[in-house]
């Protein structure tokens, strides 16, 4: 099984709720092996979006790269 259909498989089920928790806990961990789970989510968001959404994301990414710097 590929790793998105293996990831989308184990996320279907839950609801926002969850999805957020597994998020924050993958960002709070600080370890690399997560952003794959997160990479993949992003792009289901990312597909989903349209274009105005997507610049939101986009200023969203910058903002924070702005910060980070």
């Amino acid at each position: 099984m590929d790793m998105r259909k293996y990831i989308i498989n184990n996320f279907k089920d839950d609801d926002v709720s969850d999805i957020k928790d597994s998020i924050d806990s993958s960002i709070a961990s600080m370890e690399e092996e997560p952003l794959i789970g997160l990479g993949v989510l992003f792009e289901l968001a990312w597909k989903n979006a349209n274009s105005d959404e997507q610049m939101q994301i986009l200023k969203l990414i910058k903002l924070g790269l702005n910060k980070k710097a």
